[in-house]
């Protein structure tokens, strides 16, 4: 393994336990990933490498800016992206975009599958649900509700990783 896929564990790796336990990516991660990126490419084809990684983290950062302007995506998934495209190149990372959409929409449907499934086996007394709801915060709502989306990042980011052929 090369130092590209080191970097995409190991950021990949505390993206994911951050954004599972916290429900929020740190700025310092996707400042790895692009800091690592920036190393890589130019360490692998020297200035050049330079815009490879400026125009993959721009390509990574504008794939999910829309998600994220229409409020179903953090600005830490954006971020990370934009981090990762910078390690990727622009055109590796669209193929981890890909990836990342189809493992996400996965994801999210099994996600809505469980919630809906443990509110139905749990079936509670009329008005419980609404009442919890009201005892909750704004930011406890957010986090209840919110879908941890840097694990299909980061295994969109993997999966375009591994050799072809």
């Amino acid at each position: 393994m090369n130092a590209q896929v080191w970097i995409a564990i190991l950021v990949g790796l505390a993206a994911t336990v951050d954004d599972l336990m916290r429900r929020h990516i740190a700025n310092w991660i996707p400042a790895a990933a692009l800091a690592g990126g920036l190393g890589w490419q130019i360490g692998q084809r020297g200035w050049q490498g330079l815009l490879l990684a400026m125009a993959g983290a721009a390509a990574g950062f504008g794939v999910f800016l829309i998600f994220y302007l229409l409020g179903g995506m953090g600005g830490g998934d954006v971020k990370l992206m934009a981090g990762f495209g910078a390690l990727l190149g622009a055109s590796r990372l669209m193929e981890a975009a890909l990836w990342t959409a189809g493992l996400g929409g996965i994801m999210a449907a099994a996600a809505l599958g469980w919630k809906s499934m443990r509110r139905w086996m749990s079936k509670p007394a009329a008005g419980t649900d609404s009442q919890l709801s009201g005892k909750l915060s704004e930011e406890e709502k957010a986090y209840r509700d919110s879908i941890p989306y840097a694990p299909a990042i980061t295994l969109g980011v993997w999966l375009s990783l591994v050799p072809k052929g």
